[in-house]
């Protein structure tokens, strides 16, 4: 009962943080001790958001190489189109049949 009161009257009289710079010393400082109670916890939590964090990574940047690979045939492609076009507009400008070409009737 007595360490009630004194775990009471320690709250009362610590005063609620005035300024944000306060508040994240305070933050810290509770992330610390609980660190240094529970290693494994922290360190389980290391390992697993550290893995998850590498694997996605690993996806971004597969798939933003996938994604340059893409557009780089989308633009080969493209200019295939355009060079094969130019050619058949050519071959039928030349084929077109002019008056010299025509025989009288």
């Amino acid at each position: 009962m007595a360490s009630e009161k004194e775990g009471e009257a320690s709250q009362q009289s610590a005063s609620p943080p005035t300024n944000l710079m306060e508040l994240v010393q305070q933050r810290y400082q509770k992330m610390k001790e609980h660190a240094e109670t529970y290693p494994y916890v922290w360190a389980s939590y290391t390992l697993v958001y550290g893995t998850l964090a590498l694997w996605t990574a690993y996806r971004w940047r597969k798939l933003r190489k996938t994604e340059d690979k893409v557009r780089a045939l989308q633009e080969r492609l493209r200019k295939l189109v355009e060079n094969e076009e130019s050619a058949n507009s050519a071959t039928s400008v030349r084929k077109a049949p002019t008056s010299d070409d025509k025989t009288p009737n």
